[in-house]
């Protein structure tokens, strides 16, 4: 009985491991049998009518299991909401820095409505441009969604899904300055300033946004992103950021970065050598300071700050 009722179950669950209970119980399963599939390990409720195939929720990180949240959510309701803020920003793609990850976010196009249950509801126009179709429901464009992020989750937070959605061309500057415009007197949308002033399509990853926004927020000035030095071999390579007045150039260091530009069999200690090497080669061509930032110098602005503008006042010496 209880495999054929461990079958029907994963029948019922959508690709992602997620079921409802409403379509339990028209498959025939009644509350006191998902009550038992809970306590005896084989599902995980996630809220009120939501639930999910254990094995699959333990397997997945935080991040995929907000996605296995939102996905039974937006089941639950009807198209008068839009799944927005850190929620869309998710969905469509967007990293994790950030965001609270303990509840979805819904925008409703009429009225709004309760806290509760895991899942935050927003109220606010949403203009025609602000919405699109994903997977049979509403979302919050990525323009409308990195603004409604810098409400909730700060502008800094806002600035890494702004940066992300524009170096992966999902939205312009243009669409974000429209969005900006037209909320430009609602509450808690001071961050937008900030996000605008900063938005760097360049920027290729979490560390370098950040690493953008803690130059802005420590008063340096705004270096060049991924900036073009010529080897003494001819070959052109670039820098995250470079300060040419100053001879100053930053890099940040990151393991994302190390296996996005690993080439084929090369381990990570032959790609560390090989960036050192690189490095080598641009302090030979330019004569300039380099400095490496990981993710704990994000972690100490101040000392970090301190670092960068030391090795400005020595260049200049």
């Amino acid at each position: 009985m209880v495999p054929r009722m461990n079958d029907a179950i994963l029948h019922v669950a959508d690709s992602s491991g997620v079921l409802l209970r409403r379509e339990a119980i028209q498959m025939g399963i009644n509350d006191r049998t998902l009550h038992r599939l809970v306590r005896d390990g084989t599902l995980v409720r996630l809220r009120q009518g939501v639930y999910a195939v254990r094995s699959t929720y333990l397997a997945a990180d935080e991040k995929t299991r907000h996605l296995m949240l939102c996905r039974g959510v937006m089941r639950l309701y009807d198209d008068h909401v839009a799944l927005s803020h850190c929620s869309a920003a998710l969905a469509q793609g967007g990293p994790d820095y950030g965001l609270d990850l303990s509840s979805v976010h819904l925008t409703h196009m009429e009225g709004g409505g309760r806290n509760l249950a895991r899942v935050v509801h927003h109220s606010g126009s949403l203009r025609v441009g602000d919405l699109r179709r994903q997977n049979g429901h509403w979302v919050t464009t990525p323009a409308r969604t990195v603004l409604d992020v810098a409400c909730v989750s700060g502008a800094e937070a806002g600035l890494v899904q702004a940066n992300h959605f524009l170096h992966n061309r999902l939205t312009s500057v243009a669409e974000l300055q429209s969005v900006a415009t037209a909320e430009e007197f609602w509450p808690k949308s001071l961050p937008h300033h900030l996000v605008m002033h900063l938005v760097e399509p360049k920027a290729e990853s979490v560390g370098e946004s950040r690493a953008l926004f803690l130059f802005s927020d420590q008063g340096l000035p705004r270096p060049l992103a991924q900036y073009a030095i010529r080897l003494l071999t001819g070959e052109t390579v670039w820098v995250d950021f470079a300060w040419p007045e100053y001879k100053v150039i930053v890099e940040f260091d990151g393991m994302a970065k190390y296996h996005r530009f690993r080439r084929p069999g090369e381990s990570i200690e032959d790609m560390v050598m090989r960036e050192k090497r690189r490095e080598d080669m641009v302090r030979e061509a330019t004569g300039w300071i380099v400095i490496r930032l990981t993710w704990q110098d994000l972690q100490t602005p101040v000392a970090t700050a301190l670092r960068i503008r030391r090795a400005m006042a020595a260049a200049a010496a």
